[in-house]
C-alpha cells in the first residue's frame, strides 16, 4: 500500500510521475480547481473584507471525496499542481479541504516533467505560498465583482446573457478602437517609379527616392499622382545615369530569444495557423508527458505559462554541446547567450524550451509518438531554443545611389555571408511590406555609367492600420501590460464565444453588439475598463504575490470608487437604455401610443414598443421577402422560394403553411462521387461557417469548403471544381480531387497595375 499521496491537476501527468516516484507513491488528479466561488451568486461578502464564499466546484464532489479518503490512509500528502498562481490556489484549496484527514501536507513544484526535475522537487518540498494564493484570490474576487455587478447593466440596456469581464472588455476596447481608426482613415493616392538598370551584363532594380532635392514624406509624397509619374518618366527616359554613391557594410542579425507564452502564441499563429487556445492546449500535452517508446514517458517541454527568457545552466550546456556536434564550432558563440526580460515580466519560470536537449529527443526522433499538431509545435519550440544559442547571421549589405538629371534612384543589395542561426530557424514576419529590392548587385563603383533599361510607374494608396490578428492582439496585450501569460488565450476565446467580434481573413472585426458593449462600458465605467487602469492593476497583483501589498486593501481601494459609480449608473438605467435604443418613426400598431424602437436579442435585432412592459408588441425588424427559384417542391410540385432566417439561407415551399417542405440551397452541381446521384448544397457548421456537401448525406460524405462550379478538371477529369480567391493568387478554380488549379482573375493589386510605361 502506498505511503504517500501526490495530487496533480491533470490525469495526463499521473502515469509519468508515478513511474518516476515508484510504488510508495499514489498519484491522483484533482482535474483542475475543486473549490471555487458559486456559479449563480456573487459569492463575496462585500461588507466583511471581501470574504469569499467557496463551494465545491460543479461535478467535483466525487473527486474531492476520493482525495479525502486516500489522504486519510497515507503518511503525508504532496501537492503538485502547476507552478503558477492558479496552481498555488488549487493546492491551497485541496490542503484546506483535506485538513481533517491529513495535516502533513507539502507543496512540490517542477518546471519540467522529467525524472531529474520531479525527484529534485520531492527532495525539497516547501509550504504553500500564501502570497501567491492571495494574488490569485484577489484577481478572482475582483473579476467576480466587476463581472457580476456590471454585466446586469448590459442585460438591461442591450439583452440578457452579455458579459462584462474586466480584462476581456479592455481587449474588446482595443479591437473597437482600431476599427474606429480604420473607419476614420482617409486614403491618399501616391505613385512610385522603379528603374531597371544594367551594368556589366547584369540588370538590377532601384527605386526613385529624390527629385530636384526633394524626398517627400507621408503628408507630401514625392509622386502624388499619375500625371506627375508620367511626366517624370518622360523626363528621365533619355537621361544618362551614373553611380553617385556606393555604401558597403557588414550587417549582423542576432538570434531571437527562446519562447515565452506570448511569443509562442504569436509564432504558432503565424507559422502553424494555431489559435492561442489551441497553442496552449497542445503545449499542455507536451508539458504533461507522453509515451515515447523506448525513451519512456516524460514531458517534452518546460512549463508553457511564463514571461521569462531565462534558461537553466544545464540546458545551456546541453544546447551548446548539441550545436557543436550538429552544426560545427563555427555556429557556436564563444559564450552562452542571455536575454533581458520584459518590464512587466514576473520572471517566475524559465523560458519555454525542450526539457531534454540531446539527439535522442530531436523532433524527428520522437515524431512517430506525437500527433501532427504536437510534432509541429514541439519542432517550433526545439528550433527556436537551439537557434537562440547559435551565432549571429552575417550579411554583406550594399546601397547604391544612381543619379541623373538631379534625380536619385536607390538600390539595395544584401548577400548572406554566414547563415549562423538562420541555418536552423527564421521568424515569420507578419504584414511584411513589399521589398525595396534585396537582390544581388553587380560590382558597382562611384562615377561609372549604367544603362537605363526601363522605367515602371505604379499607383499606391496609403493603408489604414491593420486589424488585429490573434498574434498581434497578444503582442498588444503584452506590450500594454494587460493580462498575464496564463490569461491571453482565455481573453481571446471569451470575446469570440460572446460574439463580440467576427473573424474575417484571420482578423478581428467588432460586431454591432461588440461596439455597443464597448460604448456602454467605456462611457459609464471609463476607469475600470481603461487600458492604464487594467495594466496598473496587474502590477498591483504582482505586488500582492511578493507580499508587498495586502490583498484586502487592494480590493478596498478599488471597490470604494467603483461602487459609487455603479450606483449612479443603476439610478440612470432608463436614460442609458433610451440612449442605446434607436427610435423609429412608426407608432406601435398595438397600443397606438408609443413609437417602435429597435432592440437586440440573442438572435439579432427586432422592433418593440417603447411602452414595454405595459405593451409587449414586437415584430421582426426585416420581414423576409420570399424569392422564387426554379426549384420544384418534391412533395407537392409547387415552386420553391429562397428564405433567410437568422442569417441561414434555405429553400421552402411557396405553399407554406399548407406544405412545410424545406431543403438546403442547391449549387446546381452534381456530386462527383462515383455512383452518387446527389447534388452539392450549401450547409453550415455548428459555428456558422459555410461549406458545401452532398444532399445524400450521410450515405455520401463528400464535402468542400469552397463554392463548387460545373467545370471539368483538365488533369483528372473530375466534373467539379471549386472557386478560391486570395490576395496572392487572385481568383482561381481548383480541383478538390487532384489539386490542379488555374487562374481566372489576377490579384487585385496586379489588376490595378498600370504596367510598363
Amino acid at each position: 500500500m502506498a505511503k504517500h499521496l501526490v495530487i496533480v491537476e491533470s490525469p495526463a501527468k499521473c502515469k509519468t510521475i508515478s513511474k518516476y516516484l515508484g510504488k510508495d507513491y499514489s498519484v491522483r488528479a484533482s482535474m483542475g480547481h475543486i473549490i471555487d466561488l458559486p456559479e449563480k451568486e456573487l459569492g463575496v461578502d462585500l461588507e466583511h473584507d471581501f470574504k469569499p464564499k467557496y463551494t465545491t466546484s460543479k461535478g467535483k464532489q466525487k473527486i474531492l471525496k476520493e482525495l479525502k479518503s486516500e489522504a486519510s490512509k497515507v503518511e503525508d500528502v504532496f501537492l503538485a499542481p502547476d507552478p503558477d498562481r492558479e496552481g498555488e490556489a488549487i493546492a491551497w484549496h485541496i490542503a484546506e479541504s483535506i485538513r481533517e484527514e491529513n495535516t502533513n501536507v507539502k507543496r512540490v513544484m517542477f518546471n519540467e516533467i522529467t525524472k531529474r526535475a520531479v525527484l529534485q522537487a520531492f527532495d525539497f518540498p516547501h509550504d504553500i505560498d500564501t502570497n501567491k494564493v492571495n494574488a490569485q484570490q484577489a484577481r478572482r474576487i475582483l473579476d467576480r465583482i466587476v463581472g457580476y455587478q456590471v454585466s446586469p447593466i448590459l442585460w438591461r440596456t442591450v439583452f440578457k446573457g452579455l458579459s462584462a469581464g474586466r480584462v476581456q472588455s479592455v481587449a474588446l476596447r482595443l479591437i473597437c478602437e482600431r476599427e474606429d481608426e480604420i473607419k476614420a482613415f482617409v486614403q491618399k493616392e501616391y505613385w512610385s517609379i522603379q528603374g531597371r538598370f544594367e551594368y556589366s551584363n547584369t540588370v538590377f532594380g532601384s527605386k526613385l527616392i529624390s527629385v530636384d532635392g526633394k524626398k517627400g514624406d507621408a503628408d507630401n509624397p514625392l509622386i502624388p499622382d499619375g500625371a506627375t509619374a508620367a511626366e517624370l518618366i518622360r523626363r528621365l527616359s533619355p537621361v544618362q545615369f551614373t553611380v553617385g554613391d556606393v555604401t558597403r557594410s557588414e550587417k549582423v542579425r542576432k538570434p531571437y530569444p527562446p519562447f515565452i507564452t506570448s511569443t509562442l502564441q504569436q509564432e504558432a499563429s503565424k507559422k502553424l495557423g494555431f489559435t492561442a487556445a489551441k497553442t496552449m492546449m497542445v503545449a499542455q500535452q507536451l508539458y504533461e508527458g507522453l509515451e515515447l517508446g523506448h525513451l519512456g514517458s516524460l514531458g517534452l517541454i518546460t512549463y508553457m505559462r511564463t514571461d521569462s527568457t531565462r534558461i537553466a545552466q544545464e540546458a545551456l550546456t546541453d544546447a551548446r554541446v548539441l550545436i557543436g556536434e550538429v552544426y560545427g564550432e563555427k555556429h557556436l558563440p564563444s559564450s552562452p547567450r542571455f536575454y533581458g526580460k520584459n518590464k512587466n515580466a514576473q520572471d517566475a519560470h524559465e523560458a519555454i524550451r525542450p526539457s531534454q536537449v540531446n539527439k535522442d529527443f530531436h523532433p524527428d526522433c520522437v515524431k512517430g509518438y506525437l500527433s501532427k499538431d504536437q510534432f509541429r509545435l514541439y519542432e517550433l519550440i526545439w528550433k527556436r531554443f537551439l537557434a537562440s544559442q547559435m551565432e549571429n547571421a552575417v550579411f554583406d549589405s550594399t546601397r547604391v545611389d544612381i543619379v541623373g538629371d538631379n534625380c536619385i534612384f536607390r538600390a539595395h543589395g544584401s548577400i548572406l555571408k554566414f547563415d549562423g542561426f538562420l541555418a536552423l530557424y527564421d521568424e515569420t514576419v507578419e504584414d511584411n511590406n513589399e521589398s525595396e529590392g534585396n537582390e544581388r548587385l553587380p560590382d558597382l563603383q562611384k562615377n561609372v555609367s549604367v544603362e537605363l533599361k526601363r522605367l515602371l510607374d505604379k499607383q499606391h494608396f496609403t493603408q489604414p492600420p491593420p486589424r488585429y490578428t490573434e498574434a498581434s492582439l497578444v503582442r498588444e496585450l503584452e506590450d500594454k501590460g494587460i493580462g498575464r501569460p496564463s490569461t491571453y488565450a482565455q481573453i481571446i476565446d471569451t470575446i469570440k464565444r460572446r460574439k463580440y467580434v467576427v473573424i474575417e481573413s484571420k482578423r478581428f472585426i467588432p460586431s454591432e453588439v461588440g461596439f455597443m458593449v464597448r460604448d456602454i462600458l467605456v462611457k459609464e465605467f471609463p476607469d475600470v475598463f481603461g487600458v492604464g487602469f487594467t495594466a496598473e492593476m496587474e502590477n498591483t497583483l504582482d505586488k500582492v504575490e511578493v507580499g508587498d501589498v495586502n490583498w484586502v486593501e487592494v480590493l478596498r481601494d478599488f471597490y470604494g470608487p467603483f461602487s459609487g459609480r455603479l450606483e449612479n449608473v443603476k439610478n440612470s438605467i432608463k436614460d442609458l437604455r433610451a440612449r442605446n435604443q434607436e427610435v423609429t418613426d412608426r407608432i406601435c400598431p398595438s397600443c397606438k401610443q408609443h413609437p417602435l424602437v429597435i432592440k437586440w436579442s440573442r438572435n439579432g435585432k427586432f422592433l418593440a414598443c417603447q411602452g414595454f412592459p405595459d405593451c409587449k408588441y414586437t415584430e421582426p425588424l426585416e420581414k423576409t421577402v420570399p424569392v422564387e427559384t426554379d426549384e420544384i417542391c418534391d412533395k407537392c410540385g409547387s415552386p420553391m422560394v429562397m428564405l433567410s432566417v437568422n442569417g441561414n439561407r434555405f429553400l421552402g415551399c411557396s405553399r407554406y403553411p399548407e406544405c412545410r417542405n424545406t431543403k438546403s440551397m442547391s449549387t446546381g452541381v452534381n456530386c462527383p462521387q462515383k455512383d452518387c446521384t446527389g447534388q452539392l448544397v450549401e450547409r453550415k457548421t455548428k459555428r456558422g461557417k459555410i461549406f458545401y456537401g452532398c444532399n445524400n448525406y450521410p450515405k455520401c460524405t463528400f464535402a468542400v469548403w469552397d463554392r463548387p462550379v460545373k467545370e471539368t478538371c483538365e488533369k483528372c477529369g473530375s466534373p467539379v471544381m471549386v472557386v478560391k480567391e486570395s490576395k496572392r493568387k487572385g481568383k482561381v478554380i481548383k480541383c478538390p480531387s487532384c489539386r490542379f488549379e488555374k487562374q481566372i482573375a489576377p490579384p487585385a493589386e496586379d489588376a490595378a497595375d498600370n504596367g510598363e510605361s
